[in-house]
């Protein structure tokens, strides 16, 4: 075969496609292997919904409003996958620690001012407790959240003793890709990031179950999806994150990265989502955060801010926030053990000088005990 021939044309192309392939950098990872975040990430739907055992730390996350007949409830359904061991993977034996997932469910039932929580925990042995990478499902016992079978309907289903959740969630808007590049950054370090994105208008049908009696509900579910393998930065104490539904049709999503020196990390940021699904991302020069009022937990002792301030000069718009219940602490056990308060709230306030309103929920970590994930 000549080299002018096409063939051979053919050959030397892939042949020098392997060789950049090789000579290409590699993905950086941590010192257990698992690859970091890192720019650029084009996501890929509805693949990037499934799970990512590549990164250590991966979490899906449900928050919202239900509205049943004569009362209200907040709830929250997350579930995380931590690895341990990317080499156990390969194991022959299904008990091979390689991963372990838990979850937290919880309920604010808003009419009886009442937070109840429950959580669990497992390895992914047996098919007792799994994250699917080649679809999205997630699971733990009977607690699940994943795609229907027209993929495109979220479901999710948890029950503790006294409270039960069955929900389908549509959304008929892209998902909203947060930070740049695909990364949204959580400290300068390499690793420090994640990759992140929310479906924060997921219109809400299904059951609550409280106590025996069960309530149609309908509402608005806020659903996060966030992946990595960085930890949080030995100068950081931990977060303040916001998620609020608006009434007219935008969304707001802010995190506020505190520094155990009382400051407030350059990092932190936040998106401005349109009703059409358009983004805006936000560095932190571009919003405000402010509380001057505190709520001190009768558990943990902890003092967590309570009722807040929220600016976006940009968008002229002006909230505050305020927790439905003072009372959303989050307060797990076993081998996680992390307290942190999550809690349904409402907002009200002026966007172009109109009034506005809308729901929503609030995470505040490290306030007392360790804090989950990135």
């Amino acid at each position: 075969m000549m080299p002018g021939h096409p063939a051979w044309r053919s050959i030397a192309g892939i042949a020098i496609a392997a060789l950049l392939i090789a000579a290409a950098p590699a993905p950086p990872r941590n010192e257990l292997g698992y690859r970091h975040a890192v720019p650029p990430y084009t996501f890929q739907f509805p693949a990037d919904h499934a799970s990512h055992p590549e990164y250590q730390t991966e979490w899906w996350y449900y928050t919202g409003h239900l509205d049943a007949e004569g009362r209200t409830f907040g709830y929250e359904l997350t579930f995380f996958r931590v690895g341990l061991d990317p080499a156990r993977r390969a194991s022959a034996s299904a008990w091979a620690p390689h991963t372990i997932l838990f979850a937290h469910f919880a309920l604010s039932d808003l009419a009886g001012k009442r937070f109840l929580f429950d959580e669990h925990i497992a390895r992914p042995a047996l098919g007792m407790a799994g994250a699917d990478s080649a679809r999205y499902r997630v699971w733990i016992d009977d607690w699940s959240a994943g795609l229907d079978a027209d993929g495109a309907s979220h479901r999710l289903r948890a029950a503790s003793e006294k409270f039960a959740l069955d929900l389908t969630l549509q959304s008929d808007r892209p998902p909203a890709i947060h930070g740049e590049g695909g990364v949204s950054r959580k400290s300068s370090g390499v690793g420090e990031a994640s990759h992140y994105y929310s479906l924060p208008q997921l219109a809400s049908t299904g059951t609550v179950t409280l106590e025996g009696r069960t309530y149609p509900v309908r509402g608005l579910t806020w659903m996060d999806h966030e992946f990595g393998s960085g930890r949080l930065a030995p100068s950081l104490r931990g977060w303040d994150w916001f998620s609020l539904q608006l009434d007219d049709g935008r969304s707001l999503m802010l995190y506020v990265l505190r520094r155990k020196d009382g400051g407030v990390d350059s990092a932190s940021s936040g998106t401005l989502i349109e009703a059409d699904g358009r983004t805006r991302h936000l560095p932190l020069a571009a919003f405000e955060t402010r509380s001057a009022m505190t709520w001190k937990s009768p558990r943990t002792g902890a003092t967590y801010p309570s009722g807040w301030t929220v600016r976006v000069p940009s968008a002229d718009l002006d909230l505050e926030v305020t927790p439905e219940l003072a009372d959303q602490e989050l307060v797990t056990g076993g081998a996680v053990g992390v307290v942190y308060w999550e809690g349904a709230v409402r907002a009200s306030g002026r966007a172009g000088g109109k009034k506005i309103a809308g729901r929503g929920y609030v995470e505040l970590t490290g306030y007392t005990g360790r804090t989950p994930g990135l």
